[in-house]
Protein backbone atom coordinates (compact mmCIF):
# COMPACT_ATOMS: atom_id res chain seq x y z
CA UNK A 1 0.00 0.00 0.00
CA UNK A 2 2.85 2.39 0.80
CA UNK A 3 4.41 1.84 -2.64
CA UNK A 4 1.10 2.71 -4.31
CA UNK A 5 0.82 5.87 -2.22
CA UNK A 6 4.39 6.80 -3.08
CA UNK A 7 3.65 6.31 -6.79
CA UNK A 8 0.52 8.48 -6.54
CA UNK A 9 2.58 11.10 -4.71
CA UNK A 10 5.15 11.05 -7.50
CA UNK A 11 2.54 11.26 -10.25
CA UNK A 12 0.76 14.16 -8.60
CA UNK A 13 4.12 15.89 -8.12
CA UNK A 14 4.85 15.54 -11.84
CA UNK A 15 1.41 16.94 -12.69
CA UNK A 16 2.05 19.86 -10.32
CA UNK A 17 5.49 20.41 -11.84
CA UNK A 18 4.01 20.61 -15.33
CA UNK A 19 1.22 22.99 -14.36
CA UNK A 20 3.36 25.41 -12.37
CA UNK A 21 6.17 25.31 -14.96
CA UNK A 22 3.80 26.18 -17.80
CA UNK A 23 2.29 28.96 -15.74
CA UNK A 24 5.65 30.40 -14.68
CA UNK A 25 6.97 30.31 -18.24
CA UNK A 26 3.82 32.05 -19.48
CA UNK A 27 4.33 34.78 -16.87
CA UNK A 28 7.79 35.51 -18.27
CA UNK A 29 6.91 35.44 -21.96
CA UNK A 30 7.18 38.49 -24.13
CA UNK A 31 4.50 39.10 -26.75
CA UNK A 32 5.51 37.54 -30.08
CA UNK A 33 5.40 40.08 -32.91
CA UNK A 34 4.96 38.83 -36.43
CA UNK A 35 5.89 35.22 -36.94
CA UNK A 36 9.15 35.22 -34.94
CA UNK A 37 9.60 31.91 -33.15
CA UNK A 38 5.89 31.22 -32.96
CA UNK A 39 6.35 27.64 -34.18
CA UNK A 40 9.13 26.68 -31.77
CA UNK A 41 8.77 24.17 -28.96
CA UNK A 42 9.42 26.85 -26.35
CA UNK A 43 6.75 29.11 -27.86
CA UNK A 44 4.29 26.22 -27.57
CA UNK A 45 5.36 25.56 -23.97
CA UNK A 46 4.72 29.14 -22.85
CA UNK A 47 1.65 29.76 -25.02
CA UNK A 48 -0.83 28.85 -22.31
CA UNK A 49 -3.47 30.93 -20.61
CA UNK A 50 -1.72 31.22 -17.27
CA UNK A 51 -4.79 32.10 -15.13
CA UNK A 52 -6.40 28.76 -16.01
CA UNK A 53 -3.54 26.92 -14.31
CA UNK A 54 -3.99 28.49 -10.87
CA UNK A 55 -6.69 26.07 -9.68
CA UNK A 56 -4.76 23.09 -11.02
CA UNK A 57 -1.66 24.27 -9.14
CA UNK A 58 -3.61 24.80 -5.91
CA UNK A 59 -5.36 21.43 -6.00
CA UNK A 60 -2.33 19.42 -7.12
CA UNK A 61 -0.08 21.12 -4.54
CA UNK A 62 -2.53 20.17 -1.79
CA UNK A 63 -2.92 16.59 -3.06
CA UNK A 64 0.84 16.16 -3.45
CA UNK A 65 1.45 17.52 0.04
CA UNK A 66 -1.20 15.27 1.64
CA UNK A 67 0.20 12.19 -0.11
CA UNK A 68 3.69 13.27 0.95
CA UNK A 69 2.45 13.46 4.54
CA UNK A 70 1.14 9.89 4.26
CA UNK A 71 4.53 8.52 3.14
CA UNK A 72 6.41 10.77 5.58
CA UNK A 73 6.11 8.43 8.59
CA UNK A 74 7.70 5.39 6.95
CA UNK A 75 10.30 7.64 5.33
CA UNK A 76 11.19 9.17 8.68
CA UNK A 77 11.65 5.72 10.23
CA UNK A 78 13.36 3.86 7.38
CA UNK A 79 15.24 6.28 5.21
CA UNK A 80 16.31 8.89 7.74
CA UNK A 81 17.55 6.13 10.02
CA UNK A 82 19.65 4.81 7.14
CA UNK A 83 20.96 8.32 6.38
CA UNK A 84 22.03 8.73 10.00
CA UNK A 85 23.55 5.26 10.22
CA UNK A 86 25.63 5.83 7.09
CA UNK A 87 26.45 9.39 8.18
CA UNK A 88 25.04 10.86 4.98
CA UNK A 89 24.52 14.26 6.57
CA UNK A 90 24.31 16.18 3.29
CA UNK A 91 21.48 13.93 2.06
CA UNK A 92 19.66 14.49 5.33
CA UNK A 93 20.10 18.22 4.76
CA UNK A 94 18.62 17.90 1.27
CA UNK A 95 15.47 16.42 2.81
CA UNK A 96 15.31 18.99 5.62
CA UNK A 97 15.53 21.81 3.08
CA UNK A 98 12.82 20.12 1.02
CA UNK A 99 10.52 19.91 4.05
CA UNK A 100 10.95 23.58 4.84
CA UNK A 101 10.55 24.77 1.25
CA UNK A 102 7.37 22.75 0.74
CA UNK A 103 5.93 24.23 3.96
CA UNK A 104 6.83 27.75 2.80
CA UNK A 105 5.22 26.99 -0.56
CA UNK A 106 2.08 25.81 1.21
CA UNK A 107 1.78 29.11 3.05
CA UNK A 108 2.37 31.00 -0.20
CA UNK A 109 -0.68 29.33 -1.77
CA UNK A 110 -3.16 31.79 -0.23
CA UNK A 111 -1.48 34.93 -1.64
CA UNK A 112 -0.89 33.03 -4.89
CA UNK A 113 -4.59 32.21 -5.13
CA UNK A 114 -5.54 35.79 -4.33
CA UNK A 115 -3.35 37.41 -7.00
CA UNK A 116 -4.48 34.95 -9.68
CA UNK A 117 -8.16 35.55 -8.86
CA UNK A 118 -7.88 39.28 -9.48
CA UNK A 119 -7.98 40.76 -12.99
CA UNK A 120 -4.51 41.44 -14.34
CA UNK A 121 -3.29 44.97 -13.71
CA UNK A 122 0.22 46.34 -14.30
CA UNK A 123 0.91 46.21 -10.55
CA UNK A 124 -0.09 42.54 -10.29
CA UNK A 125 1.94 41.34 -13.26
CA UNK A 126 5.25 41.44 -11.38
CA UNK A 127 3.76 39.88 -8.24
CA UNK A 128 2.22 37.04 -10.26
CA UNK A 129 5.46 36.40 -12.09
CA UNK A 130 7.64 36.42 -8.97
CA UNK A 131 5.32 34.35 -6.78
CA UNK A 132 4.64 31.79 -9.51
CA UNK A 133 8.36 31.52 -10.25
CA UNK A 134 9.11 31.02 -6.55
CA UNK A 135 6.48 28.26 -6.33
CA UNK A 136 7.89 26.65 -9.49
CA UNK A 137 11.42 26.70 -8.01
CA UNK A 138 10.14 25.10 -4.79
CA UNK A 139 8.29 22.39 -6.72
CA UNK A 140 11.31 21.68 -8.94
CA UNK A 141 13.62 21.38 -5.93
CA UNK A 142 11.16 19.19 -4.03
CA UNK A 143 10.61 16.83 -6.96
CA UNK A 144 14.32 16.43 -7.72
CA UNK A 145 15.26 16.04 -4.06
CA UNK A 146 12.44 13.57 -3.41
CA UNK A 147 13.35 11.51 -6.45
CA UNK A 148 17.03 11.38 -5.51
CA UNK A 149 16.27 10.46 -1.90
CA UNK A 150 13.82 7.78 -2.97
CA UNK A 151 16.50 6.35 -5.24
CA UNK A 152 18.91 6.30 -2.32
CA UNK A 153 16.58 3.95 -0.47
CA UNK A 154 12.99 3.48 -1.53
CA UNK A 155 10.22 3.71 1.04
CA UNK A 156 8.68 0.38 1.94
CA UNK A 157 11.62 -1.83 1.08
Amino acid sequence: MMIATLLLHGLSAIFLLGAVSHQAAACWRKPVRGHGHAGSVMAGFIAVRAPLYSKAVLVSYAITMVLGDVVYGPYRVDVKTMLFDLELWSWNGVFEIKEHLVAIGFFLLLPYWQIWRLPLTPGLERARRNLTTLLAAIVWYALIAGHLLNNLKGVGQ
